[in-house]
């Protein structure tokens, strides 16, 4: 199969274009044929070689954790899938080598979902981590019929989605922290933008009245808004990051997400009821995984961006 892989950390530079032996299939997982794929901050961190107190790296190491495509054959023990099924994936195992930036990738079949008709392949692809993520995220602190939520890094890869996903579960009011040029975009989501900065605590008390606080906070950007998110949270265990775990000195939720494909289906059953759109800011062939990667280290990408394979 062709990849994009890597024999040591780096920049961007080390990814190259290369032919792999394909992977094989166990008893109990599913290869997919990959024709999207996420691109995600971690697969930055991960690349550069952040990671690798964290978890066995070997090389040649095919980054990427989201996966959409076609079963290509399934193990003996897998019943839910079959070939030409279109099915997506959080990939994410217990050592790093066997990415999602390649023609093929197997995975286990408790972390695949299948993609509902009314959901593209591309969008699939964008879906698996951030998704999860953000709907994990809202889970550990009790988002809920009712609640008014803020969101912070609102219209990014994570944030967009977990807007969408507070609404969803009957929140009553989303705001979510953004730079000015992206407050149309958060409304086009159902949420109240605000931008983040110093003010932050005065600008949200003006928003919401009362006491200034509200219900639930979601971080998905760390640093100083991290910082000021106790004071914006009525009970400190219903704030969560997923970025920093200083976040537990607080008093509230260190999150990190975690694969499962019954999760990634209710995501799925979103998306088809028109309740959850996957915003792919733009479409790269994956042979320009070190553009997307260049594009998503800026940190300025509106929603996905995701990498096609033909």
């Amino acid at each position: 199969m062709r990849a994009i892989a890597l024999d040591e950390f780096g920049d961007v530079d080390v990814m190259t274009l290369r032919e792999l032996p394909d992977p094989p299939v166990g008893p109990d997982t599913v290869r997919i044929r990959v024709r999207a794929a996420g691109v995600n901050p971690v697969d930055h961190i991960m690349r550069a070689g952040y990671l690798e107190g964290a978890y066995p790296h070997h090389f040649p190491l095919i980054p990427g954790w989201d996966a959409a495509g076609i079963v290509d054959q399934v193990g003996p023990a897998v019943t839910r899938f079959a070939p030409g099924d279109e099915v997506m994936a959080y990939a994410r195992k217990d050592h790093v080598q066997d990415g999602t930036y390649a023609e093929l990738v197997s995975v286990n079949e408790r972390a695949v979902a299948h993609v509902p008709a009314a959901m593209s392949l591309v969008e699939a692809g964008g879906l698996p981590l951030a998704g999860l993520t953000a709907l994990q995220a809202l889970s550990a602190i009790g988002v809920s019929h009712g609640d008014v939520v803020l969101v912070h890094a609102a219209a990014g890869g994570v944030g967009h989605l977990a807007v969408q996903i507070a609404r969803a579960v009957g929140a009553a009011r989303v705001i979510g922290t953004a730079s000015a040029g992206n407050h149309e975009f958060i409304r086009s989501l159902g949420a109240e933008p605000i931008e983040y900065g110093d003010d932050l605590p005065k600008r949200l008390a003006d928003l919401v009245g009362g006491d200034g606080r509200v219900d639930a906070v979601a971080d998905f950007h760390g640093g100083e808004a991290l910082t000021q998110s106790p004071a914006l949270v009525r009970h400190p265990v219903r704030h969560c990051s997923v970025v920093d775990t200083a976040v537990k000195e607080q008093g509230g939720r260190y999150v990190f997400v975690r694969p499962d494909g019954a999760e990634l289906s209710t995501l799925g059953a979103l998306a088809a009821n028109g309740r959850l759109r996957v915003h792919v800011s733009q479409e790269l062939p994956f042979t320009s995984a070190a553009e997307a990667h260049r594009q998503i280290f800026d940190g300025h990408v509106n929603g996905k961006i995701v990498l096609t394979v033909d």
